[in-house]
């Protein structure tokens, strides 16, 4: 399941609503899938805390809800459905991926 604000039903959120901004990350101490930080602030009380990129799924594809590894969401689409990931999201990279 994807949480999030204003969710449209592929995982687009009031913040981050293109046709390619389907995907959900997970938040490291609730361990949800939020379709973004924004969202998850908004809505937990508590920050958003970023997971380890070895982590086992960190990432859900909002068009097919397939769970993703790291390297799978970095090859910038889903490898079951083939829906494209938006690639501006690697500028927020940070938030959502601890740095090895």
């Amino acid at each position: 399941m994807i949480y999030g604000q204003e969710l449209d039903n592929q995982g687009r959120c009031l913040h981050y609503h293109g046709p390619t901004d389907v995907v959900a990350l997970a938040c490291a101490r609730c361990q949800r899938y939020y379709a973004c930080y924004k969202c998850h602030d908004g809505i937990e009380g508590h920050d958003f805390k970023s997971t380890d990129k070895n982590f086992s799924y960190p990432v859900m594809c909002g068009i097919c809800s397939f769970k993703l590894s790291f390297l799978d969401y970095k090859k910038g689409s889903c490898p079951y459905c083939k829906h494209g990931f938006n690639p501006k999201c690697q500028n927020h990279e940070t938030i959502y991926f601890k740095r090895s």
